[in-house]
């Protein structure tokens, strides 16, 4: 299966290439050779001369009809005018007549026919020159008249939004509609995206780091398997941040969710449900309701969950007598999440807006898992350990956002202030039970009992204000201000039970109590411009920061205190943008990010909760700088097609890494120990290559692939060890969508990675962030690499339509279809060799079913529309 789909992946690059062909050089003839065409103009209201969004527009022309023989009228292309009113049909014939047909609500309906006005002379020896200006038409202001009557019976269709649409800053991946991750998590979607990489456990990884996670543009405390997937709109890949936005994060990029937010008049929503092969369910659904000044939306989730996986670890001890470790392990994690939301936009008039918005979300988890360690020593069997370990762990999570947004006179021109609050809470316990046996298989001793009591919150708050002016129409100022307070607290309190008291008791040495506290401050300034086809965006944010962080006594009072305070550093960007033509952009852009050690990566006091990576910080850790660099060049060829390539380069400095020594054990005693901690490495540099295509291969067949070649070098020197690694490595996603009959489609999708080096660091999704574990996400090392994996998901659904504006759909999807995807990691150390593999959750088959309803209030679309009502008319016509 790797063979085919490499090859798929080859095939579909020369498809591409083939595809941006002059038509005579691919021996196609001169079919094409006159769709050179260009209308463009724009609409008008005829008494304000104001510019007419989201109109929709048909050009009509005559077809072949391939059951009748003869040309026959048929609507060529439709499309909605942007904000301003503009509208352009590009790649059409410059022979022939043609005829626009013109519709808006409120308005009465255009029709108006066109034409180039080009005529093959006599004889032949046409002026090539002429006809090619004569083939880029201006309509001009077409001007359309109100009609109070044509509101009584609205009906609204929705276009298809492109997959991948590509910002000054950010790639931008419409998900919506994306089949195989029906009725699960975000985390599923993240499968499917380009540049994206996502591990067994869900860890999500962008140019192998961890991307910061955002909704709606602002830091939040979920994590990716707490977000339902039928909620998400879209994913934005902002792969080289601005000065705009937060420069934490080093030389990871932010992911950003953004969420369904319908604004139709009336009132509509929908329901959703599904079940498992597992049994499990899942339940959700939504309601807006919109009239005059007020916009409501309430959204619900409910998602059970059953996650079966079973893994091996092979370590050879280096030091001492030569012994192996062998350890074999197989979990069950039952649970479920509730996932609600709720906003209210209040349009106080035309240019002042002001929006409350909440989530809750809460989750309870229950994992049960078996393990055996085989122990040989010299070659000989000698032991063998059975470890059960139940634990369930309960999170919690709740948001608020206030903001308020006043619009100027000039379009584009205002400010907008909020504030952000984001609580985490989660209980955990677990109770481990390890039992020593003899190679013949009597027991060895008493069994080691262990419990674990932790708590964890986390609060932040962030306020910010922002502020846009468009100087002219070329260019526009941007500047803002931000502050973000974090405030953690922990507690892992770690029992052993002792037999003489048939009781359990506190290990006070392996337990810890700790909180912190950090507050990063900052300033931005951008400044957009245009040069005829060149585009510039000039950036600079400053930031200071502190840091304090608390070790607690069993009381809950300080007893040690460490504080680490930041200076002002700058952190510039710069994004310039050629537009070659109207299918081809050029890009480069350049900034500065900081990655700031966390309270786990600095805290010296070893964590005992798993007796296998017993992990420990280290308070001398600096933050490390990264300087990235892009060049992107995107061409949408053909109509129905994008092709996109970025090259990028990042050096970082200090890179915060993980590496492995050998110590006493401070759970056994007289015994010792390896523990897993972070240094600072001498430096590390990535580069690499992405492409993406995506194509219409036929009317009926959507492909979409993605391919990235990358590579990483870590260099470091620790006492008595000098590490470095280095692997160039790439791996490719595709994704097929089938139309295959009236209403039914289908989706397959798969990826392959190829052999790469863990991620260089944690990133910003690393770490405890909403309810995750303390030593959660993809850590680094300059000591292993991931082997090879490939894996595919397949899905099929019916659409159906009724009247009244209701919809309904049935999915049946199937993740790893084919039962290959095998997690396989290997690591080294001067103490010991590892090999490790896991499976997770393959071949789980799901059916949903989801329902929309809806009714509009035609009249309201009567109300000016400004940046008040951020969505316009293209988000009044989106489910």
């Amino acid at each position: 299966m790797r063979k085919l789909f490499t090859i798929a992946i080859f095939k579909l690059l020369v498809i591409t290439a083939f595809a941006q062909m002059p038509g005579a050089m691919r021996g196609g003839g001169n079919s094409q050779s006159m769709n050179i065409g260009h209308f463009y103009g724009k609409l008008v209201d005829s008494k304000t001369n104001k510019g007419l969004e989201s109109v929709t527009v048909q050009l009509v022309g005559n077809r072949f009809d391939t059951a009748t023989k003869k040309m026959k009228e048929a609507i060529l292309s439709t499309l909605i005018t942007k904000a301003n009113g503009d509208f352009s049909f590009d790649n059409l014939p410059v022979f022939g007549n043609f005829k626009l047909k013109i519709s808006a609500l409120g308005y009465k309906s255009l029709e108006k026919p066109i034409s180039f006005g080009i005529k093959m002379p006599q004889g032949g020896g046409a002026n090539m020159q002429q006809m090619l200006a004569m083939a880029d038409k201006d309509l001009g202001n077409l001007k359309m008249e109100e009609d109070a009557t044509n509101l009584g019976n609205v009906t609204v269709t929705s276009s298809a939004k492109p997959l991948l649409e590509l910002g000054i800053d950010r790639k931008i991946f419409n998900v919506d509609k994306n089949l195989v991750s029906s009725g699960q998590t975000a985390t599923e979607i993240m499968k499917s995206i380009p540049s994206l990489n996502v591990d067994i456990d869900g860890n999500v990884t962008m140019r192998n780091a961890s991307p910061t996670l955002f909704i709606d543009n602002r830091p939040t405390t979920l994590t990716l398997d707490q977000i339902p997937a039928d909620i998400i709109d879209k994913v934005e890949l902002i792969t080289n941040p601005s000065a705009k936005f937060d420069a934490s994060g080093g030389n990871a990029g932010i992911l950003n969710i953004v969420l369904k937010k319908n604004k139709k008049t009336g009132y509509n929503g929908g329901i959703r449900t599904g079940i498992d092969s597992r049994g499990k369910l899942n339940l959700g659904g939504d309601l807006n309701l919109r009239q005059d000044k007020i916009n409501f939306s309430l959204s619900a989730n409910f998602n059970q969950r059953k996650s079966l996986s079973n893994g091996i670890t092979d370590r050879t001890n280096l030091l001492y007598t030569p012994s192996t470790v062998y350890n074999t392990s197989n979990g069950t994690n039952n649970g479920h999440f509730g996932f609600a939301r709720a906003g209210l936009d209040f349009l106080v008039d035309n240019r002042n807006t002001i929006s409350v918005a909440g989530n809750f979300m809460r989750g309870q988890f229950d994992n049960e898992q078996t393990q055996r360690v085989d122990s040989t020593i010299k070659s000989t069997f000698t032991s063998y350990n059975q470890i059960s370990t139940n634990s369930s762990a309960i999170m919690r999570n709740v948001g608020t956002q206030i903001s308020y947004k006043h619009n100027f006179t000039k379009s584009g021109h205002n400010i907008s202030a909020d504030f952000n609050y984001n609580s985490s809470n989660n209980e955990n316990n677990a109770n481990i039970g390890t039992q020593t046996y003899n190679s013949n298989g009597t027991t060895k001793g008493q069994a080691l009992l262990q419990k674990t009591l932790g708590s964890g919150a986390t609060k932040n708050y962030i306020l910010q204000a922002d502020y846009e002016n468009p100087l002219s129409d070329d260019s526009k100022l941007e500047a803002g201000v931000r502050t973000a307070i974090r405030d953690f607290h922990n507690m892992s309190d770690q029992y052993r039970y002792d037999y003489s008291s048939s009781s359990y008791n506190l290990v006070p040495g392996i337990s810890n109590k700790y909180k912190f506290y950090d507050q990063v401050s900052a300033a931005y300034a951008t400044y957009s411009f245009k040069v005829k086809k060149w585009s510039y965006q000039l950036g600079l944010r400053a930031e200071s920061s502190n840091y304090t962080g608390t070790l607690l006594n069993a009381k809950g009072q300080d007893s040690a205190t460490f504080k680490v305070k930041y200076p002002l550093s700058l952190f510039p960007s710069a994004f310039i943008t050629y537009k070659i033509n109207d299918k081809q952009d050029l890009q480069l852009n350049y900034s500065r990010r900081v990655n700031r050690p966390n309270f786990f990566q600095l805290m010296p006091f070893p964590d005992y909760s798993d007796p296998q990576n017993i992990n420990i910080g280290n308070a001398g850790l600096k933050p490390e700088f990264t300087n990235s660099f892009e060049v992107s060049y995107n061409n949408a060829y053909t109509r129905g097609a994008n092709f996109l390539a970025t090259a990028f380069f990042k050096h970082t400095t200090d890179l915060i890494t993980r590496y492995v020594y050998r110590d006493k054990n401070g759970l056994v005693s007289g015994d010792s120990a390896y523990f897993n901690t972070y240094i600072n490495a001498d430096y590390s540099y990535s580069y690499g290559l992405e492409l993406t295509n995506k194509i219409a291969l036929t009317k009926w067949w959507d492909f979409t692939v993605n391919v990235n070649l990358f590579n990483s070098q870590i260099n470091a020197t620790v006492p008595g060890q000098s590490l470095s690694n280095s692997m160039v490595s790439w791996f490719g996603k595709m994704n097929n969508n089938f139309k295959i009959a009236k209403g039914w489609s289908v989706q397959f999708s798969g990826d392959y990675q190829a052999k790469s080096v863990l991620p260089p660091n944690s990133g910003g999704m690393g770490g405890r962030g909403g309810g995750g574990m303390m030593w959660g996400g993809p850590q680094s090392t300059s000591q292993g690499y991931n082997l090879p994996r490939y894996g595919f998901d397949m899905a099929i659904r019916k659409d159906w339509t009724w009247k009244n504006g209701q919809s309904g759909s049935l999915t049946l999807s199937m993740n790893d279809v084919f039962r290959t995807q095998v997690f396989k990691s290997y690591s080294e150390s001067t103490f010991f060799t590892q090999t490790s593999e896991r499976r997770r959750d393959q071949q789980v088959l799901r059916l949903n079913f989801s329902y929309r309803f809806g009714k509009f209030d035609a009249t309201l679309f009567k109300r000016k529309n400004t940046k008040a009502d951020q969505g316009g008319g293209m988000e009044m016509m989106q489910q």
